[in-house]
């Protein structure tokens, strides 16, 4: 007999997944034991559940998976393999349909698409405080993107408007966003995407307290200081509007100890997540929770509790460090809705994290 733990092991699917499977009926332990509820599950069941895994990873509605697994070790295989062939047809079906979208899609954008031109048309000198720009840069340095196709995400938007400097970075799966105050531009508003060795060059600058020049000319950036002076090209690419991106519905507020949760996230539950990740990769999911006390829970069970919110454990213990504060206020609305990590004394630098939707 195997205990689930050990099941969950070697056939390759979660403990969760287990426990959904046996409430389900599709697949029931061998025995449970009366007084604890522990589930074990037979030596022959090992078979099934890795065939189960699969037909999850192949995206087989669970109608399909109950039949394939009532006629698997069937003399008969023809209703296995015809819903295999019928599995097939649909996907096949499915990105026939979507390359049709997308094509339609680029369509579109080749209608729109004008000349390139340069990210900034007039020149642009601001002084800024070197503290504060450094702040600001460590608050979004790590939801910078790392896709290679998605080149634009490789670098920081540095949103200008009237006194003000933004400073925003996303990955697609999670963004973060600060602002400081600027000084010497009244003039029309400019967005650069600043390439992250650029950024990380500035940063090295950044380490006295006197206040420091930031320019943009054409399609050049320049950041000079007392310890020196760095330069080079931004990226020729349109940065996502991320105003667009933070306007989430509001969710309930849960102020937290920062060391004291995150060493709560970094120790606590975790589940399996099947796409949790750059590429589809799998990762650890926190589950959250805001309490009717304004606390926050963390969660050990997917299928337990429809309230709950799957996030990324290692973006949310990153989006904690890049808090930078002692204290931080968790925003936490429904399960499709990104979690906001915000500093209670200020408004304008935050983090937002997306969702991990648990699959069925």
């Amino acid at each position: 007999m195997r205990s689930i733990g050990e099941m969950a092991r070697d056939s390759g699917l979660s403990v969760s997944a287990l426990r959904f499977y046996d409430r389900g009926g599709v697949l029931v332990p061998a025995w449970v034991d009366p007084a604890s509820g522990y589930r074990w599950y037979g030596a022959e069941q090992l078979e099934e559940a890795r065939l189960l895994a699969r037909l999850r990873r192949a995206a087989m509605p669970l109608a399909d998976i109950r039949l394939v697994l009532a006629g698997w070790s069937g003399a008969d295989t023809g209703l296995v393999r015809g819903l295999f062939q019928a599995h097939l047809r649909r996907l096949e079906a499915g990105l026939s349909d979507a390359r049709d979208e997308f094509s339609t899609l680029r369509a579109i954008l080749d209608s729109r698409e004008k000349p390139m031109t340069s990210p900034s048309t007039a020149a642009v000198r601001l002084s800024l405080s070197a503290p504060e720009l450094a702040g600001a840069l460590d608050a979004v340095r790590f939801a910078v993107g790392r896709d290679p196709e998605l080149p634009v995400l490789g670098g920081v938007l540095f949103d200008i408007e009237g006194g003000t400097l933004d400073v925003v970075a996303t990955d697609r799966y999670r963004m973060a966003v600060a602002r400081t105050a600027a000084a010497g531009h009244a003039g029309a508003p400019a967005r650069v995407v600043v390439p992250i060795p650029l950024v990380d060059s500035m940063r090295a600058l950044l380490s006295g307290e006197e206040p420091v020049h930031l320019s943009v000319d054409g399609d050049r950036v320049t950041l000079e200081s007392g310890a020196g002076r760095t330069a080079g090209p931004c990226l020729g690419h349109d940065f996502p509007d991320h105003r667009r991106l933070v306007d989430a519905p509001d969710g309930r507020l849960a102020p937290v100890h920062t060391e004291s949760f995150r060493e709560a996230v970094r120790t606590g539950p975790v589940v399996q997540g099947d796409t949790s990740g750059p590429g589809g990769t799998a990762a650890d999911l926190t589950l959250l929770k805001v309490t009717d006390e304004g606390g926050v829970t963390l969660g050990d069970d997917r299928w337990g509790d429809q309230n709950q919110v799957a996030v990324n454990r290692a973006y949310l213990l990153d989006a904690l460090d890049a808090g930078a504060r002692e204290r931080l206020v968790l925003e936490i609305g429904v399960a499709t809705a990104p979690i906001a990590i915000r500093r209670p004394d200020d408004e304008h630098t935050f983090s937002l994290l997306m969702p991990v939707r648990l699959e069925n």
